[in-house]
Formats: C-alpha cells, structure tokens, sequence
C-alpha cells in the first residue's frame, strides 16, 4: 500500500502529527509515501507582509531532509482560492503534481490522507481509485480565517469530510462536530515522540518554582491569566520561552521571565527545570478544538500541568497531574495543588507508553481494515 499526504504544514517545519504519522505509515508498512506541502488557500492580508519579515520565520525551518522513502512536492498556487470563479486557476500550476500522483498511485493499493482542505485535495479525491480517503481534522481551519477565506474553507471542508472513507478528530470538540455529519467519525489525539523525551525528566533545582511555558505567545495567549498568576505568586518565576507576536502588555510583574525562541530538543531539555508546565490560552472558537502537544510534553517528562479552560482540557479536570485554573474564586487553591503535584518516573513512562504517536496511530485501527 503506498500513501499520498496532503499536509497541513510544510515538510520543512518542525516535527508534528503529520511528520509523525507518515513516519509510522512507513514503519508499519514499509510502502513509500508522496507529501505534498500546503500552499496559500486564502487571499492574503497585510499580516503576510509582515510576517515575511519576521525575525523569527527561520525557526520554523527545522525538520531534516526527506528520507528515501518519502517524495515531497511543493504546489504553487496564487492566493486565489477563495474566489469561486478564479479558484480553478491554479488547476493549471497542478498539473504536474497531478500525473505524478495518478503515476504514483494507479495500479498499487493506495491510501489519500487530507491533512487541510484544499481544492487540490478535493480534485485529488476524484483522480485515482483510492482503497480509502482519511480527512484528518486537526483544527477547526476555518477559524484561522475571516470573511470570504473563512465562508470558502467551511464549505470546502464539509465536502472533503463528506466524501472521505474515514474521518479523524484530534479533539472532542472536533470530534462533536465532525460527528453531526460523519457519525462513525474517529477520535484520534495527538501524542508525542517518544524518542525526544527519552532519558529527559523533571528536575528542578531552582530555590523558588519555576511556572513555564514554551510556544509561541499570539492571539491566543491569555495575558491576563497569566499576570494574575505572577502577581499571586510573586515569589517564583514565570518563564516564557518562545516567539511573540502582537501586542503584549507595557508592564509586566518582575518575575515574568521573556525568553527567545529555540529549537525543539533544547526546548525540552529546559522543560526539565520547570515545577509545573503551562497553557495559558484564551477560549475562543480557534482555542475550543485544540488538543496541545504541550499536554503530552509536559505529561512525559513528570510536570504539573497548569492551564485555562479551553479546547481539549475541559475534558482534563480529573486526570492526575492535570490542574485547570478557570478564572473563578478557585484560582489559588487549583494553582497550590499544581505546586505539590510531584510524578514519579515510572508514572511518566507508562504515559509515554500510552500516548507516543506509534501507540496513537495504531489504535486508529487504519492499516486493520
């Protein structure tokens, strides 16, 4: 069985789901995959602009060269797709990658996995006789969007779920909605790797706690959870560590901590000096469907988790070493109960164990039917 992926990220970015999932297509396998990379499927806006000239654009260049097994395409595509009538220009810049996946695939047992909605994807479904079509829904990509760009990808996300074999939900709230059309539509959450946190557990020798965060801080960063959080406890360290984006407070309490950006395997590795691990995001519609990869690595490596009340961690309130702080009268006693938590290395094993990509893709039971 040979596997086409259309991905929601490019190759070349830091490892996530996809990355992981072909990698495991692979190994259970040993069939060759053909990638292609995301291109633009909005109209642009001046945010693009400046985003080009970013400081920080370079750091999502992280992943290793494709390996033998793996071909990898890069379509373009005019930012056009929105527009019903100028949509199908770009059909003419696919031609290419067209005839190599029907060569690709055409007389193999071959699997599409639609990673984002695109029209490439949607006329990629109606080329070669799939065995089977997965749409993976990992966010609520309409969310990311506004205007026409928003209205255009909602409905060319429910014909791809539509038309799918299977449909995959990362989160329960993706899984709530996608079910309303797709009732046998699968929950398949996100995990980690494994061999990134191998030999990497909690060990913090600071004399205060440290509260940490490593991502990216943007629009979804909750400032005012936060700020409360360093003024309860002004005693310990709130460290952030990651890329900022848009406005941020002119005032900060002295022991927030604003770090750089840095790669992965370092970033975990200062992970280790954290007491208790944080996701402080704002709920909202972007928010709501959201299962953090940060949850696992934070889990895996021995930490408290700390965070609001959004997407997939309404789900967490029970779950052991998990302490979700809402914005109500229970801020602090939720908040000291983090601080205590202390994992034992073999808890976080048995965690590992459970939630590695290998052991999430196999329950999926795709490569069973």
């Amino acid at each position: 069985m040979r596997l086409v992926y259309v991905s929601p990220v490019p190759w070349w970015s830091f490892a996530q789901r996809p990355h992981k999932f072909v990698e495991w297509f692979h190994e259970r396998t040993g069939a060759d995959v053909f990638w292609i990379d995301p291109y633009p499927a909005r109209l642009p806006t001046w945010r693009d602009l400046a985003r080009l000239w970013s400081h920080d654009v370079g750091m999502q260049y992280l992943n290793q060269a494709p390996p033998p097994w793996l071909s990898l395409r890069q379509p373009f595509a005019l930012p056009l797709e929105p527009v019903p009538v100028l949509a199908g220009v770009n059909r003419r810049f696919w031609r290419d990658i067209a005839r190599e996946v029907k060569s690709f695939a055409d007389g193999q047992q071959a699997m599409l996995v639609i990673g984002k909605p695109s029209l490439l994807a949607q006329d990629l479904m109606a080329g070669p006789s799939w065995q089977r079509v997965v749409y993976d829904a990992m966010d609520d990509f309409p969310a990311f969007f506004g205007g026409l760009s928003r209205v255009a990808m909602a409905a060319r996300e429910e014909k791809i779920a539509g038309q799918a074999t299977d449909v995959w939900a990362s989160s329960t709230p993706l899984l709530q909605r996608w079910s309303r059309l797709r009732a046998e539509t699968r929950l398949v959450p996100n995990g980690l790797a494994r061999d990134s946190v191998a030999g990497l557990f909690r060990r913090s020798t600071a004399p205060a706690p440290v509260f940490g965060y490593v991502g990216t801080i943007a629009q979804w960063f909750d400032w005012d959870w936060v700020i409360r959080l360093a003024r309860s406890y002004g005693q310990t360290t709130v460290r952030l560590i990651g890329p900022r984006h848009g406005p941020q407070p002119a005032q900060l309490p002295p022991n927030i901590e604003l770090h750089p950006p840095c790669d992965h395997r370092n970033a975990l590795e200062r992970m280790q000096h954290f007491d208790v691990g944080l996701i402080p995001f704002r709920r909202n519609r972007l928010t709501d469907a959201v299962d953090p990869v940060k949850y696992y690595e934070y889990k895996a490596l021995g930490l408290a988790v700390l965070c609001t009340d959004f997407g997939q961690m309404r789900w967490r309130h029970d779950e052991e070493g998990v302490f979700v702080a809402g914005e109500n009268a229970e801020f602090r006693p939720v908040v000291d109960a983090s601080l205590a938590y202390r994992a034992t290395p073999e808890a976080a094993e048995r965690f590992r164990q459970k939630h590695g990509w290998e052991a999430v893709f196999d329950r999926a039971g795709l490569l069973n039917r």
